[in-house]
């Protein structure tokens, strides 16, 4: 198995701790629906990693982003069951086998939902999360990813990132950070760029090296 030594680990959230399953892709085509616009042709490829923000701009520019977004975000947290999402497979093991101050997430969701869902999940919400509140620019700018490092205390070309959506990969690789993907809603062809692939985080360990970290994964075979 690869390995592979960090300062600190940086994980997406939807997709990569979080199985989301189809609650975005439910509230874009009810958002899309509402406004005039088809989720399979205009929404599906733009929303993933991206902040709702940035997709409205993207999608439909002559709307008011900032407005829809919050709108969107309302739905959400309002909305979804405790069936909606789950913990993905291996999430609970590896962040708790990594130690405080050497790990954090940074997603593309809110600070309230990103808390309410790790919560409801059973995973742990670390000190540095850095959410869409926290940044000036989302995915696929770096700003979520070097405002993660600066919080953890380490440089973002030491830490490994872990994500499973392009704009999260082109995020991350503009930070300078190492990239692992998981092929858990894209694939390969989709995340090219990344450093490494695997399935899933029930492929990755992780241990104490020193005042770091000494990552193994198991390559993915696709």
């Amino acid at each position: 198995m690869p390995e592979l030594r960090v300062d600190a680990m940086i994980f997406d959230m939807d997709g990569v701790v979080i199985d989301s399953g189809d609650v975005y892709a439910k509230h874009w085509r009810i958002w899309g629906a509402e406004h005039g616009y088809d989720y399979d042709r205009d929404i599906a490829h733009v929303h993933p990693g991206r902040p709702p923000v940035e997709t409205v701009r993207i999608v439909a520019p002559d709307l008011d982003a900032e407005a829809e977004s919050v709108a969107f975000n309302d739905s959400l947290d309002a909305e979804d069951g405790d069936d909606a999402i789950a913990a993905m497979p291996g999430a609970g093991a590896l962040l708790a086998s990594l130690p405080p101050g050497r790990w954090t997430i940074a997603t593309s969701a809110f600070r309230a939902v990103a808390v309410a869902w790790l919560r409801r999940v059973g995973l742990p919400v670390p000190p540095a999360l850095v959410t869409v509140d926290d940044i000036e620019k989302g995915k696929p700018a770096p700003d979520p990813y070097l405002r993660a490092a600066e919080l953890l205390g380490v440089e973002p070309t030491r830490c490994l990132v872990v994500e499973d959506a392009p704009a999260g990969v082109q995020a991350a690789k503009s930070a300078g950070a190492t990239v692992l993907a998981l092929h858990t809603t894209h694939g390969r062809e989709d995340l090219g760029s990344a450093d490494h692939h695997t399935a899933g985080l029930h492929t990755v360990s992780a241990s104490v090296d020193g005042d770091g970290l000494l990552v193994s994964w198991q390559p993915a075979g696709d």
